[in-house]
């Protein structure tokens, strides 16, 4: 019997795993870091990758992972960068089903270098590239239509045609009893565009779960102070937020007034890439498999963490047995 939305309200915010897998749907690039901190690319210099990325990817892959069925629409060049994007998911067990390979366009590329205050200088190749070139194909509509759960990351609204395939899965997935989260990690300047406005605060009328980081609540809430951002959301569709704070760790707000705060974990940062797109995997994937909020917000907060103990925005993605092992052996900033 499919999970209707009364049932779904009475239960957990997301529906269950065995509805179908979690799905995402954009980009999926290489990463190439340079091995000193600077600025820009102006010079030759030293460089180490590629590295499997793309936000949605990682995200994706961190679900897997998890142990949760988990799936991604997405498309890549025939070239060796696609290739070890696409070994790495299946490896880890994700459905490789919707990613399309094309000839015509190079797997994207994110070419990233470390400034000396911590900030990061990009050259990205997403529009021009095989990322751009996603559509609604039919591997890409029967990963949609078993689907149980939607996560829509706020990178997507720059690759054209995304919106189309997500409007799309979000009618689908409703309609069998599946739930949305939304990362609304989108680039402030696309939020001046009005269409954009406008499908951003669908989609926060949509998701059942936001999971913002830091000051994108208020951006999501669209007003400032926490409690009222808070407080905005639920009044909407929302029934689960998870803050990310970063070195401060991690919030869980739930019905009622309920929350839930976790402490961070202490680690030595070598590169942050990554690491929320990893917190929202494993959360994902804890709750649709039934976990309590806080053993989710627990196991995400260890992911992200963990993730940023390596370089290579997905190379942390831990297993279950991962994160139980660097939960058990890794100190909490005590407050």
């Amino acid at each position: 019997m499919p999970i209707t939305r009364s049932m779904q309200i009475a239960g957990d915010a997301l529906a269950p795993d065995a509805l179908g897998p979690t799905i995402t749907i954009g980009e999926i690039l290489v990463e190439i870091m340079a091995d000193h901190r600077g600025d820009g690319f102006l010079e030759p210099i030293a460089l180490t990758g590629p590295y499997p990325s793309g936000a949605p990817a990682i995200f994706i892959d961190q679900c897997a992972r998890m142990g949760g069925a988990a799936g991604i629409i997405a498309s890549v060049g025939d070239d060796d960068f696609g290739r070890i994007n696409v070994e790495r998911l299946r490896n880890d067990g994700a459905d490789i089903s919707a990613i399309s390979v094309t000839r015509d366009y190079p797997t994207g590329s994110a070419f990233v270098r470390y400034r000396h205050d911590g900030l990061r200088d990009f050259v990205f190749n997403i529009a021009k590239s095989a990322a751009a070139q996603i559509m609604l194909d039919a591997q890409a509509s029967a990963l949609i239509a078993r689907a149980g759960h939607l996560h829509v990351m706020g990178t997507a609204f720059a690759i054209p045609g995304a919106w189309d395939i997500i409007d799309h899965a979000i009618e689908v997935i409703r309609s069998r009893g599946g739930t949305v989260s939304f990362d609304p990690n989108l680039r402030k300047e696309l939020l001046g565009e009005a269409l954009t406005q406008q499908r951003f605060q669908r989609l926060v009328d949509t998701a059942d779960l936001i999971l913002p980081s830091g000051e994108e609540l208020f951006v999501a809430a669209g007003c400032e102070g926490e409690a009222a951002a808070v407080q905005a959301l639920f009044a909407r569709n929302t029934h689960e937020i998870a803050l990310k704070r970063g070195a401060q760790g991690s919030t869980f707000f739930g019905p009622g007034g309920k929350r839930v705060d976790c402490p961070a974990f202490v680690v030595e940062e070598v590169d942050p890439t990554g690491a929320g797109d990893c917190f929202g995997g494993a959360y994902v994937a804890c709750r649709r498999l039934g976990m309590p909020a806080e053993q989710a917000l627990l196991y995400a907060s260890a992911a992200g963490a963990r993730n940023v103990t390596v370089r290579g925005p997905m190379e942390g993605a831990g297993t279950r047995a991962d994160l139980d092992a660097f939960i058990a052996s890794t100190p909490r900033c005590i407050s």
